[in-house]
């Protein structure tokens, strides 16, 4: 798998995601795409209209009933890749690399995966309130057109800009109502909400799930100094990047008492997630893309189902 910093140098984001996702299917032993190769997901009983070139004839010969082979092509879904692009995901530290630079090149080898398993794909940004949304598609161009998007944020992200807090309660609550169809929604988030938002964060995802659509958070943070508190020692000032306000500490006399309540936090946060049956991934920005992809395709196969 190749690492984030390695990939940041390769060109064009369509590249990079393209690098990302052929590196991560190399180190798997069964190919995912069932639709190309000559895997198939499953049989099926032969119905009027099948195209006959479908038909398995060696399990006809054994059985003398018709089953057609199923691909994966004939359940797609429909995707959408909801981004956090407020100013708390433009941290970095430890990481080459901010929390929305590596959002933007996981989110763009999910979407070069999706359309690779002819999945329709779509784009929904968000700060203070929703800023993009892209319908899901299918075709290629479309991907084109979604990458165009994820460059942009990109240049945007290296300018100067105003603070830009996180407003994913109204934001999520948005998405379900203008989601008429059912989708696989992946939302990609630092979660850094105010307190008092946490719980109506979970309620805005419930929402999502009462639309009936399947939802995959991907809680983004450098783990080493966001959930760890892991620098080296001496006095630090730290500033909250949406709101300016600054606090003077020392990390090693606060860093076991920050930890619990972090690691409290975000236990309460996946339990809460699994009792919904809305599935949480934690995403290291040091570390490589493939358990976010990885947890991308097992959502497919069950959702595929």
């Amino acid at each position: 798998m190749l690492s984030p910093e390695l990939i940041s140098r390769l060109g064009p984001l369509e590249l990079k995601a393209r690098q990302i996702v052929e590196g991560f299917i190399a180190g798997m032993h069964k190919s995912p795409f069932y639709g190309f190769s000559v895997e198939f997901a499953e049989h099926r009983s032969y119905n009027p209209g099948d195209e006959f070139r479908h038909i398995d004839w060696k399990v006809y010969g054994k059985s003398e009933r018709y089953y057609v082979k199923q691909y994966e092509e004939e359940t797609n879904l429909r995707c959408h890749l909801v981004l956090d692009t407020s100013t708390s995901m433009h941290y970095k530290y430890f990481a080459e690399h901010t929390k929305l630079h590596y959002a933007v090149h996981f989110g763009a080898a999910l979407l070069y995966l999706m359309q690779r398993q002819r999945d329709a794909c779509g784009l929904i940004t968000f700060d203070q309130g929703l800023n993009t949304f892209i319908p899901a598609r299918s075709s290629y161009s479309h991907l084109r057109h979604i990458y165009a998007q994820l460059e942009g944020i990109l240049e945007q992200s290296g300018k100067a800009a105003e603070k830009r807090q996180t407003s994913s309660v109204q934001v999520l609550h948005e998405i379900s109502e203008r989601l008429h169809r059912r989708s696989l929604v992946m939302v990609m988030t630092d979660l850094f909400e105010n307190v008092g938002e946490h719980d109506a964060l979970l309620s805005a995802l419930k929402h999502l799930r009462h639309k009936h659509h399947e939802v995959v958070l991907f809680h983004i943070l450098e783990k080493r100094s966001e959930r760890d508190l892991d620098f080296p020692d001496g006095r630090y000032i730290f500033e909250d990047l949406e709101t300016g306000a600054e606090m003077d500490v020392m990390p090693s006399q606060i860093r076991q008492d920050y930890r619990d309540k972090m690691n409290s936090y975000a236990n309460r946060f996946k339990y809460a997630c699994r009792e919904a049956n809305i599935d949480y991934e934690e995403i290291d920005t040091e570390g490589a893309f493939d358990l976010g992809l990885l947890a991308y395709l097992n959502k497919r196969k069950r959702v595929a189902r």
